[in-house]
């Protein structure tokens, strides 16, 4: 059996792979083992879920789990993530459980889970509640046995936190003029996010912002900005916000529909911060996923990239080592660890729009300052990815590929973190070159024995 826990928790078809008696038993052991460093108090443990139906099965599981290791529990609601991360270290809770599948399709569901202080879970200690899974164990009994309420201001306090953290350091105190179109995936953010939005001064227009439990993700939210482009055309908006089910994404698009993608996003957030003098030793955190263009825009304005592995768990990790205060991947995940434990995709929507008014610069323009060079991505399925991934012909034809580019492209060549492939991804001045390169590194993949 290979390991429980992914780069994001636990997660699979929910009833089938996660069950509720696995989310049962990962609660439990997760209260069992993030309560043993202090046993001077009862803990508590903060529950959110995003609106998919299996939420419901699966967080009244979770909270069973909970109350039966003594964890008193408090019942948040359909939240984003990081509402739940907020609320683990504003509530100063000793954990909290995230129900959610992110940017997943309906039938899947996730369990991620939050130490105290709302930060995710290292993988010691993820391997500790693993381990812990079928241990014996005394349960406690009568007024041992943890209590479940429901936080009603759960929603509120999040909203209060945001209008503070989002306006943070911009020179506007209000976000009037603005008209925005926010896609909200039909999740988790679907009234927190036009909510917090118009509190902040703009014009909002919300559209994918009625969950039924079944169209989560449904053709729309990050995965999907061809809506929420055609949305901002349709409205002359200024621009677009797209989320994924449980909001810790943002991606954009500015008037004219065209896409605004995470790297370019932390390039106008790196740029704002290192203004008002919050940018951390002038460094910014991205993946090795991220863009070429944004390192060559961040070069020429003398900001520092530090480059980690693929996940938000790796860059959150750089980003307490140095102290840095932004980092980010591609995909929308982007973190201001000033303000936030994870990625806050509402929080990252407030400062881009804060930018915007601050500047009265328009999205297209703030954003240009990236070239975001063609990127080609080919998965390439094979029998031993480790082994094909460090042969001698790839490595070759891999050190030939980058020759043949030189400092105008990059090839990046790595083993897929849950699947038997190598992903060969190649940027170039051109889509044609980045084509034709990405095609012949992938199929000198693709014959390695």
């Amino acid at each position: 059996m290979g390991r429980l826990f992914g780069t994001d928790g636990v997660r699979g078809l929910a009833n089938v792979e996660l069950t509720p008696e696995l989310a049962l038993s990962v609660a439990s052991a997760a209260a069992q083992v993030l309560a043993e460093k202090d046993r001077s108090h009862r803990p508590v443990a903060v529950v959110g879920r995003d609106p998919r139906a299996s939420g419901e099965m699966l967080e009244a599981a979770v909270a069973a789990g909970l109350a039966s290791a003594g964890a008193d529990v408090l019942c948040a609601g359909v939240l984003p993530t990081p509402a739940v991360a907020h609320l683990v270290a504003d509530l100063g809770a000793d954990l909290g459980v995230m129900i959610s599948a992110s940017h997943n399709p309906m039938p899947d569901n996730g369990v991620k889970l939050f130490a105290e202080g709302g930060h995710k879970l290292p993988d010691a200690v993820e391997d500790a509640v693993e381990a812990r899974l079928d241990a014996p164990r005394t349960r406690p009994t009568g007024a041992e046995v943890g209590r479940v309420r429901e936080l009603k201001d759960a929603g509120e306090r999040y909203l209060r936190h945001l209008l503070v953290a989002g306006l943070h350091g911009s020179p506007v105190a209000s976000l009037a003029g603005l008209r925005v179109v926010v896609d909200c995936a039909n999740g988790a953010a679907s009234t927190l996010a036009p909510e917090a939005y118009r509190r902040a001064g703009a014009e909002v227009i919300a559209i994918n912002a009625e969950p039924d439990g079944l169209n989560i993700n449904e053709g729309c939210g990050s995965t999907h900005l061809d809506v929420v482009a055609g949305a901002v055309r349709t409205h002359g908006a200024d621009l677009g916000i797209a989320h994924d089910g449980d909001a810790d994404r943002c991606l954009a698009v500015d008037a004219s529909g065209a896409p605004v993608d995470g790297d370019q996003i932390m390039a106008v957030l790196a740029l704002a911060l290192r203004e008002s003098g919050e940018l951390r030793a002038d460094t910014l955190v991205a993946t090795v996923m991220s863009n070429l263009g944004l390192h060559l825009a961040m070069n020429q304005a003398g900001i520092t990239v530090r480059t980690t592995a693929v996940g938000d768990r790796y860059v959150l990790a750089e980003l307490r080592a140095g102290g840095y205060t932004l980092g980010g991947e591609q995909s929308g995940h982007v973190v201001l660890p000033g303000h936030a434990t994870t990625g806050d995709g509402l929080l990252t929507a407030l400062r881009l729009m804060a930018r915007m008014a601050s500047t009265g610069r328009g999205l297209a323009e703030l954003a240009g300052v990236v070239e975001v060079l063609p990127q080609v991505l080919h998965n390439v399925r094979v029998a031993d990815k480790a082994a094909v991934a460090d042969a001698p012909e790839v490595r070759e034809a891999v050190a030939k590929a980058e020759a043949e580019l030189g400092d105008h492209g990059r090839v990046l060549l790595r083993p897929s973190g849950t699947e038997q492939l190598v992903r060969v991804m190649v940027e170039a001045p051109t889509s044609e070159e980045a084509d034709r390169v990405a095609t012949a590194l992938a199929a000198v993949v693709a014959s390695t024995p």
